[in-house]
């Protein structure tokens, strides 16, 4: 039966316990009380504000909302007995009694305690007069230096000296801080502590873990380690001499102990000796110890709670290893600064890694400081040298002003775990079975991208193709090899890697594609110093084999001790590509004066230019977690420039073939300037205007910050086209179709004959452009979006028309219902909105007049119905002739009217899609600008096909709306198509 349990508490150690708790499939809820900001959205964890100080209240609260167990997290309430109460008001609470927590409670308690009971201990003194502590701490015959307060503290109550006279003013402070005049003291004896906790079930203590543990004044922050560190002999003697004694010394005293002890210990010569005791789970020890805990926690509480400990040994996973580190308030454990604004829990949460909050809050939607030890960042790995990495990158990720944390956790754990075994070839920092797990991953991939002829196979030797069988008859092969330059330090510094595997593919297949061959297969060389399989995973896992295009893929992954600093990497890449004898690129006899250049849009940066480009940053001072003052709202400098590179394979290799291009460059390193060149006759030149292309404002910004020249510019980076083509100018509007059903493209400049000494490219308007780019264009857009549809069409127009290079701006939204998601989604995009219902209207003449009036207002240029199911009046249609859009899901003049899908089902037809018009009078007959393929698979249903067409539509309809609204495409007087060159 599932359960609802409340946990008691609000720190780190509460928020672990809920989330370990939740984990159980027999729990329904978990309740925390008081409310954590680390509960928000934390699925079956929710908070409550109940009072957890009056225990009646709290009994009730467990009652009335069906609550069957309650676990304790802190020590006060545990003192304070409400294990006591509650169980006598009938509510089941982990946790001992109030006489048994005591041995926390009470240090003088617990010191005696283990006399009685010959329980090894540190020597001590107990006080109550600050003058006589500093009497002893200057006479005793040990080095009494550690201040610990006797009652509870909240884990403040303890100084660790460094010598006397610090010991005494510890005293004084200590004193003073937590209002102790007249309350029992203890000195001990300064030592390096180990930490043991355990599960005690009356007569029987169940160890959990035994534990390294360092302590600084107040601020505690630890390493783990799943392996021991200390023998199975030791652990044995602490069981049997400290352990076990106190179980049965408490059930012999009339307090027996059940719930969870744990014991500070130090290691002597004369064998384990008690520093104190605590009778919860430490904090942050809880936070390091239950993610490693394979046994479902809330079935150990109760096998604890009902005597059956003896035949349930809690188990681990024995095959890793887990580090926390604490993130602490400036000033900690004395005063400090609360509200502090904390961010990258989201990016650090992606990596795997658990934040557990202590001392959070919420304000204002975002998460805040609330206290002193504000967060613990918690990494679980195969290794411990793997955790510590992972946990630190946690740490540099988190941030928020004057955060305190140690940088030399687990160092001496590894040294000691080092020293007790032999050296191994992972010990060198080459780690085989992470190479070998990093193959297992992207095998399937692999495997899902190979093609006809392919028969690589990742982890052999080498990979093989057979030409035949992937159907080419007189091949020429073509190779090339790249990387990515610094742009992989971008992108490291980020971490942010999942894009690279893109920009490695694209820099080798767009190479080979210049000479007009199909890349048949891409081998890459991943180098580092210590694999990080998640890392590397991300850059040649999933994203990099989509990318291969159907390519065999073969690769190989080093590991290079001392060559790469902690987190570095290095790519490379090798395509190989095939093309038929006659069909070869460029075609250097064909190639004349007069034909155009067609320029292909880039994603940005691409993969060229990034030295410069971090050179531009460090003098802007711009770091690339910093808001982008180019690009999209909300985007990072990151992750603008970390934008993949475009791969043109799949778009222009039919183009090739159809044999309407010359010769294609791939604009690469050495920019403009350099790579058109490279696929042209000497004696001709090429002239570019500028002002032809839409340049993304990534370019401007590295123009006007870097004061870079416009040559510089033009020699550097690719300025926004990616691709440049050569074609006859008959064949350029055709191209240029095709080009634009799938992506950007422009008539950017033409050749001409190159004169002695000239230069072999001529870029003009590019320092205006790039004082201009990503400017408004004048052409406007008005979007009609009626109540019955979902908005999907009119949201793909809204993003296309947010593009820098769109030719649309949309001014309004018109709906003739109000409340609908179309203008929610307009709203949002901060576009003006209308309603106009049709239902306040007595005729269509009436209602198609008063949108008409709308438009004009708005001073609309271009009318795109987006789901509009009403038929218009011809006055109106022949008003707005040839700036009218609307998009049918059919391949027309197929299937018109209604129920398009279920018409193409019904004839059995095999292909289907979309078609984007001039609306006619005539209903889904207007001239045809844009028409999109669907395949109708033979398990189709009818809605199925139109999940698949709406998505064409997303496609079809905005490159519509850019031909229309640039100029490019119109209605002739006879309502036909006309295109307009814009050479």
């Amino acid at each position: 039966m599932s359960e609802r349990v409340l946990v008691v508490g609000s720190g780190g150690r509460e928020h672990v316990l809920a989330w370990k708790l939740a984990q159980s499939p027999q729990i329904q809820q978990v309740l925390v009380a008081p409310g954590n900001a680390g509960t928000a959205n934390c699925g079956k964890i929710s908070n409550s504000e109940v009072s957890i100080s009056n225990h009646t209240i709290l009994a009730q609260f467990c009652k009335d909302h069906h609550v069957g167990l309650v676990v304790v997290g802190p020590e006060v309430p545990l003192a304070a007995g409400i294990v006591d109460d509650l169980t006598a008001a009938g509510v089941l609470c982990f946790g001992p009694s109030a006489k048994a927590a005591q041995l926390e409670a009470s240090k003088s308690f617990s010191k005696a305690f283990m006399e009685r009971h010959s329980i090894p201990t540190a020597r001590y003194g107990s006080f109550t007069d600050p003058q006589e502590a500093c009497n002893y701490i200057r006479t005793a015959d040990f080095p009494a230096l550690v201040v610990k307060a006797s009652g509870l503290a909240a884990g403040k109550g303890v100084i660790v000296a460094k010598d006397q006279d610090e010991a005494c003013q510890a005293v004084m402070d200590i004193m003073k801080r937590l209002e102790l005049q007249g309350k029992p003291w203890w000195l001990r004896s300064f030592s390096k502590e180990r930490r043991c906790l355990v599960f005690v079930s009356v007569t029987v203590s169940r160890c959990l873990r035994c534990l390294q543990h360092k302590t600084t004044s107040g601020c505690r922050t630890v390493t783990w380690v799943q392996t021991l560190v200390v023998s199975q002999e030791l652990l044995q003697q602490i069981r049997e001499t400290v352990l076990q004694k106190t179980v049965d010394g408490m059930r012999e005293e009339g307090a027996p102990y059940i719930g969870v002890l744990y014991a500070g210990l130090m290691l002597t010569k004369q064998g384990p000796k008690v520093l104190e005791f605590n009778c919860r789970f430490g904090d942050p020890e809880c936070q390091v110890l239950l993610p490693l805990l394979k046994s479902d926690l809330y079935e150990v509480i109760l096998n604890t709670m009902n005597g059956k400990l003896a035949s349930s040994t809690p188990l681990w996973h024995q095959d890793s290893s887990a580090v926390t580190v604490v993130m602490a308030s400036a000033g900690y454990p004395g005063s400090y600064k609360k509200g502090v604004e904390i961010t990258g829990l989201s990016q650090v949460q992606e990596t795997g890694l658990q934040v557990f909050h202590a001392g959070t809050g919420l304000k204002e939607g975002g998460v805040v400081s609330s206290g002193g030890r504000v967060l613990t960042i918690t990494a679980v790995r195969s290794s411990l040298e793997a955790a510590l990495q992972a946990a630190n990158q946690g740490v540099a990720t988190v941030g928020f002003p004057g955060a305190v944390y140690r940088r030399d956790i687990g160092h001496r754990a590894i040294a000691h775990l080092n020293q007790h075994r032999g050296l191994t070839y992972k010990d060198s920092g080459v780690d085989i079975a992470a190479g070998n797990k990093l193959v297992d991953m992207i095998k399937p991939l692999a495997k899902a991208t190979a093609r006809a002829g392919c028969s690589a196979e990742l982890g052999g030797f080498a990979g093989l193709f057979d030409l035949k069988a992937a159907g080419f008859v007189d091949p020429i092969l073509v190779s090339g090899t790249d990387g990515v330059g610094t742009k992989l330090k971008i992108a490291q510094e980020s971490r942010q890697h999942a894009g690279l595997g893109q920009d490695l593919v694209a820099m080798c297949v767009n190479d080979v594609l210049a000479q007009g061959a199909e890349p048949l297969f891409f081998l890459d060389y991943f180098s580092c110093g210590r694999l990080d399989v998640d890392v590397a995973a991300s850059v040649v896992g999933e994203n990099f084999m989509v990318h291969c295009l159907k390519s065999c893929k073969c690769g190989e992954t080093a590991e290079m001790p001392g060559v790469y600093a902690p987190g570095e990497y290095d790519l490379a890449g090798f395509c190989v590509g095939a093309v038929e004898r006659g069909e070869l690129l460029p075609r250097l006899g064909d190639i004349a004066e007069g034909d155009l250049l067609i320029g292909v849009a880039s994603s940005g940066v691409h993969s060229n230019g990034f030295s410069l480009v971090r050179k531009v940053l460090e003098k802007a001072n711009l770091s690339y977690s910093c808001a982008a003052p180019f690009g999209k709202p909300g985007q990072t400098v990151g992750e603008v420039l970390l934008a993949p590179t475009k791969i043109y394979s799949r778009l222009l290799l039919p183009i090739i073939r159809g044999g309407a291009v010359k010769a294609y460059a791939h604009i690469t390193g050495g920019g403009l300037l350099e790579n058109i060149p490279r696929v042209l006759p000497p004696q001709l030149a090429v002239d570019l205007d500028a002002s032809r292309w839409s340049i993304p404002p990534v370019f401007s910004w590295l123009h006007k910050e870097g004061g870079l020249s416009e040559e510089e510019m033009a020699r550097t980076f690719n300025c926004g086209l990616g691709a440049v083509l050569v074609v006859a100018p008959l064949d350029a509007q055709r191209v240029l179709r095709q080009l634009r059903a799938q992506e950007e493209a422009w008539i950017v400049g033409s050749i001409a004959h190159k004169q002695p000494g000239a230069e072999a490219v001529v870029v003009r308007n590019l320092k205006h452009t790039l004082l201009n780019a990503g400017a408004a264009s004048s052409a406007e857009l008005e979007l009609e979006q009626n109540g019955g549809c979902h908005g999907t069409n009119l949201q793909a127009l809204i993003e296309q028309a947010k593009r820098p290079s769109s030719s649309a701006e949309i001014v309004v939204v018109i709906s003739n219902r109000p409340g609908v998601q179309g203008l929610k989604r307009a709203s949002l995009a901060g576009i003006q909105t209308r309603v106009v219902d049709h239902k306040l209207y007595g005729s269509r003449a009436e209602f198609d007049s008063t949108i008409d009036r709308v438009l004009e207002e708005f001073g609309v240029e271009l009318v795109c119905l987006a789901g509009f199911m009403r038929i218009l009046t011809g006055t109106f249609v022949k008003k707005w002739n040839g700036k009218l859009l609307n998009i049918h899901p059919s391949l027309l003049p197929s299937f018109k009217g209604v129920n398009a899908q279920k018409q193409a089902l019904q004839a059995g037809v095999r292909v289907s899609g979309c078609t984007v018009h001039f609306v006619a009078e005539e209903v889904d007959a207007g001239a045809i600008i844009v028409q999109e393929a669907v395949p109708v698979l033979s398990s189709d249903t009818e809605e199925s096909l139109s999940d698949r067409i709406r998505e064409a539509e997303h496609r079809a309809f905005p490159a519509a709306m850019e031909l229309v609204a640039s100029g490019t495409v119109g209605l002739g007087e006879d309502g036909r198509i006309t295109w307009k060159s814009q050479s």
